[in-house]
């Protein structure tokens, strides 16, 4: 099988975890449906990164990336959720469990996550075409490039200590994606994967209790667990330095062309 082949058929792979993580949700069957439709959409998109400016791959690319942006709002409500109920603050938990069902129907009955559906189906086809032309020759080296990039970025970022720890929890979030999608192709050691991915659970608990501590001013049903979540974030802020250290001694060699990663918005 061809690196071709075998790259679309990861994608097709994706395309059913999509269809039964959408139809769990309609069903409202369990809990973890919208989670594993947001990480289908995710490994979708991490596959296509190196390719995302291609014409054949652009429409299904931004398909996904929509139905990213518009579950995070119903995704972030969940763990919020799960974390009152844990806390036991059910009071608390119910009053936002309400607001979950009318967020899952606008998503399985929204625009974004139908043209996902309908882009799947058309781009094999439209990626087979671009094959028959000649376009994907070098495939592999174009993903092993958008690698070396990406982890350059990372050195940018780790040698930095000013870096905004929010973009650098994304740009974590990111170089791990790509390198689970391509771990052949990556120059990461496993080490430095298992420490990239610590690195990302740190920052993505500091992450989400330095939210919640900001939604605690502004919801003041949640303003007892304000200085819980302080302390929470401090600790998870000093767990992810000290993370990120270990990441800074396993990261393999630059390739010199270490500029200041350009941080987009949250996909």
């Amino acid at each position: 099988m061809s690196f071709v082949d075998k790259f679309v058929a990861e994608i097709l792979t994706l395309q059913v975890a999509v269809y039964h993580a959408y139809a769990r949700l309609e069903s409202r069957t369990d809990s973890e449906a919208l989670h594993d439709l947001r990480i289908a959409v995710r490994r979708i998109r991490s596959l296509l990164k190196p390719f995302r400016s291609m014409d054949e791959v652009i429409a299904l690319n931004n398909a996904a990336a929509e139905v990213g942006r518009q579950t995070t709002p119903a995704r972030d409500l969940e763990v919020m959720i799960q974390e009152l109920e844990e806390r036991d603050f059910p009071r608390q938990a119910q009053s936002r469990a309400s607001r979950l069902g009318s967020s899952y129907d606008e998503i399985v009955n929204g625009s974004p996550i139908k043209n996902l559906l309908i882009q799947l189906d058309n781009w094999p086809s439209n990626f087979r075409l671009a094959e028959v032309n000649g376009e994907l020759k070098h495939i592999q080296p174009q993903i092993e490039k958008t690698l070396r990039k990406q982890i350059d970025r990372l050195h940018a970022a780790v040698d930095d200590v000013q870096f905004d720890r929010h973009e650098l929890r994304i740009l974590v979030k990111r170089t791990r994606y790509l390198t689970e999608a391509f771990p052949k192709l990556s120059p990461l050691s496993r080490d430095a994967a298992r420490s990239l991915k610590e690195l990302q659970s740190a920052l993505g608990s500091w992450h989400d209790h330095y939210q919640w501590c900001q939604k605690a001013l502004i919801e003041s049903d949640l303003l007892p667990l304000e200085k819980v979540w302080q302390r929470c974030a401090a600790t998870a802020l000093e767990t992810a330095e000290i993370q990120l250290k270990d990441l800074a001694t396993r990261l393999p060699k630059s390739s010199g062309k270490k500029k200041p990663p350009k941080m987009a918005a949250e996909e």
